[in-house]
């Protein structure tokens, strides 16, 4: 009787072993799925397929994206949270689920602080105010100015994007609503199509259509003006004074994911952005600002980022849903 359950002791403890690598260097000997929370076709998508193609190379395995669409971020984050943790899930996620949603809804079916180990924070996003091409509208003010004498409907994703728009419908009393989509391509659709001709989004989704004259950008929510649309003015040279919103994009794991492993995903992804060939296509080309905190400084960027969130969230009267 002991010698047969130590036998089946010792194939489990076997079989353990043989699931969990011993070591980075094991590591992946099957194909690895990245979780995306929104939908196909945005530029967070098309940042996460060509990080996942470069990932691919370097791994000599298949590097699946997969959409988990809906509830403010909420499903792709949980079955993030939810995967074994081995390495093989991973997922990009923006600020939204991991500093926001906390405060924004009364539960959420992940803990944020807890349930994910922060391995890269990836890109900030340029944003931008644009509007439909045929929108008598050329500048912030003149929007604002018929705004007033038409209800107009906007969209956009990130929380803080939103509180920006509400504060200024407060501020200059429009009258602009708030369209809900799932992800940047609905939403250049909706501007194209005229249903939706309002957006704060970020400009990585719509550079071609900016450029061909399709979509007008009011302005840029950056530092500087973008070097791809030198003559948009920044929110801060049309709103003097004005607190700009950002959005940022990042890499994690579930927790629990084996320390050597979360170092090689973070040194592999390291070597990819700073590539400048993939510098020029995924970032420049696309109108993305590079992050730099990994790991641990990540973890601690993002405790921060909870700061400003909680704070941005009470200043704007939100109600958790």
């Amino acid at each position: 009787m002991l010698r047969c359950f130590l036998t089946l002791v010792s194939a489990a403890l076997a079989a353990a072993f043989a699931a969990t690598p011993a070591s980075a260097q094991d590591w992946p000997t099957r194909p690895v799925r990245i979780v995306f929370p929104l939908a196909a076709g945005g530029g967070g998508d098309v940042f996460t397929r060509a990080l996942a193609d470069e990932l691919q190379k370097a791994w000599g395995q298949p590097v699946l994206v997969e959409n988990r669409p809906g509830g403010g971020q909420n499903i792709g984050a949980r079955t993030c949270a939810e995967a074994a943790p081995d390495g093989y899930t991973i997922c990009v996620m923006s600020s939204e689920p991991a500093a926001y949603n906390q405060f924004l809804y009364k539960t959420i079916p992940y803990n944020p602080e807890k349930d994910f180990l922060p391995i890269s924070n990836l890109f900030f996003n340029t944003l931008a105010l644009v509007v439909n091409s045929e929108l008598k509208a050329n500048s912030l003010n003149e929007l604002i100015a018929l705004a007033r004498t038409q209800p107009l409907s906007y969209a956009t994703f990130s929380f803080p994007l939103t509180a920006f728009m509400e504060k200024l419908k407060k501020t200059e009393n429009i009258d602009i609503v708030k369209v809900p989509y799932r992800g940047g391509g609905e939403v250049v659709n909706a501007i194209l199509g005229g249903t939706t001709p309002v957006a704060l989004l970020a400009l990585s989704n719509m550079v071609p259509q900016i450029q061909s004259g399709r979509i007008r950008a009011l302005a840029v929510v950056a530092k500087s003006r973008s070097p791809l649309f030198p003559e948009v003015p920044t929110l801060l040279e049309a709103r003097p004074g004005e607190e700009w919103p950002t959005t940022w994009f990042g890499l994690f794991s579930p927790a629990g994911v084996p320390r050597p492993i979360a170092v090689k995903i973070a040194a592999d992804v390291e070597r990819i952005v700073n590539d400048p060939a993939f510098r020029q296509r995924v970032y420049t080309a696309r109108a993305v600002e590079p992050a730099h905190e990994r790991l641990d400084d990540f973890a601690n960027f993002i405790r921060n980022e909870r700061k400003i969130a909680e704070r941005l969230v009470k200043e704007s009267g939100e109600q958790p849903k």
